[in-house]
């Protein structure tokens, strides 16, 4: 462990704590996060708690990268690229983030010296569960791409508790068993838990005309789903850019109904937590049961309505009218998946900003880019009618 005088470590001539490069401070870094993050010395420590203080001293070095990213791109009015995408097979992030860095070498000597192995380390870390192949595989490049090229850009989609699966061999047969990708903790993401937004499932609408004689509708909901924004830096190779990816986790807008408890409903009472975090339970559930295909139009709904939701939000808070707001965002909608977007563009535009659907329509079509990656018709989402509506909107009625 580094040596501790008068509650101050020693450090390295002209290197910063969190921020140094060179093999002493990371040695110290590592050392200090195992004890002070971690709570382990060394001879007790289990493999995760080294790879989790090792990831932790790697953030470190990170944060101002992406924290000065964001500033910069609001200094300059940066027009954001906006990638929509379902999936994001990112792989692991610690071997990523150090050969983005440039400290691969130095970290293995850091880790070496403190009587560590760095490629046990690295195989430590649970591969995200956030993407299954080409589509997620493709999204995460382009992640990497646009921060390399230091292109203002920020990712959104998912935080699948669960990935798709995982494999084992059972007496000489392959067996699916869940993939708990996040049972040991994600060093990497950041919880924001005061950004949220309310996503409104079922229901029905009315129309009505304002004050100024305009049609005008409200969505009265069955249930409203609250989605939990969770940040992960996205590092250029290199560079000094660090982007965002944004994902979405669904939880309840009321997780305990205290009343139910009282009454002895001990499984009531949790009802609306487990539908709501059900959403974002797992990748890419079974659609063959109709079950299936409705929590797939959930789960896209969901993330897609809270990304537009969130650029909205960012886009006000820069002094900027809507009416600009194709001007300062570029979104790309991943394949099908992210389909949605086009329609609750229009819907939070009209329905919660007040927008005609003459300049709406305007705004929505310089907005938007798509990639179809496939012409398979078993490969492309679509919805049965009836439950598009019962999921989202049901008929209508009128009101004056």
């Amino acid at each position: 462990m580094a040596t501790v005088e008068h509650g101050k470590a020693r450090k390295p001539a002209g290197e910063k704590s969190r921020t140094g490069l060179k093999v002493e401070t990371l040695k110290r870094d590592f050392e200090e996060n195992l004890f002070y993050t971690q709570f382990r010395i060394a001879r007790v420590a289990t493999p995760n708690d080294r790879y989790m203080a090792l990831a932790f001293t790697l953030r470190d070095r990170l944060a101002h990268r992406w924290i000065n990213t964001v500033e910069s791109f609001i200094k300059e009015d940066a027009k954001i690229v906006c990638y929509l995408s379902a999936e994001f097979l990112l792989g692991p992030h610690l071997a990523n983030n150090l050969i983005n860095l440039g400290i691969y070498d130095s970290a293995r000597q850091a880790v070496e010296e403190a009587g560590f192995d760095l490629t046990e380390l690295i195989n430590q870390e649970e591969e995200p569960g956030l993407g299954n192949g080409g589509l997620g595989r493709l999204a995460a490049c382009y992640l990497d791409s646009l921060a390399s090229l230091e292109i203002p850009a920020v990712g959104y989609g998912i935080r699948y508790e669960f990935g798709i699966f995982d494999q084992e061999i059972l007496n000489g047969w392959q067996v699916e068993i869940t993939d708990k990708w996040l049972r040991f903790g994600n060093p990497w993401e950041i919880p924001r838990a005061e950004i949220t937004f309310d996503i409104n499932f079922g229901g029905h609408t009315e129309d009505f005309y304002d004050s100024e004689g305009r049609s005008r509708v409200r969505w009265f909901p069955h249930r409203v789903v609250k989605g939990v924004a969770y940040d992960t830096p996205i590092l250029g190779y290199r560079v000094n850019t660090c982007n965002t990816l944004r994902l979405w986790k669904a939880e309840a807008c009321e997780s305990f109904d205290f009343q139910a408890f009282n009454v002895g409903d001990y499984y009531g009472a949790v009802d609306e937590k487990l539908y709501s975090e059900n959403i974002t339970k797992v990748l890419y559930p079974n659609d063959e049961p109709i079950a299936g295909k409705q929590l797939r139009l959930e789960q896209q709904y969901f993330f897609v309505s809270c990304s537009l939701q969130d650029l909205i939000r960012m886009h006000l808070l820069r002094g900027k009218s809507l009416d600009t707001f194709h001007d300062k965002c570029a979104v790309q909608l991943n394949d099908t998946h992210p389909s949605i977007a086009v329609a609750e563009l229009m819907r939070l535009l009209m329905d919660e900003h007040e927008m005609d659907w003459e300049k709406a329509w305007d705004v929505n079509r310089n907005t938007f880019a798509y990639t179809n990656h496939t012409l398979l018709p078993e490969a492309l989402e679509k919805w049965p009618l009836p439950l598009f509506r019962s999921v989202l909107r049901n008929q209508s009625t009128v009101s004056q």
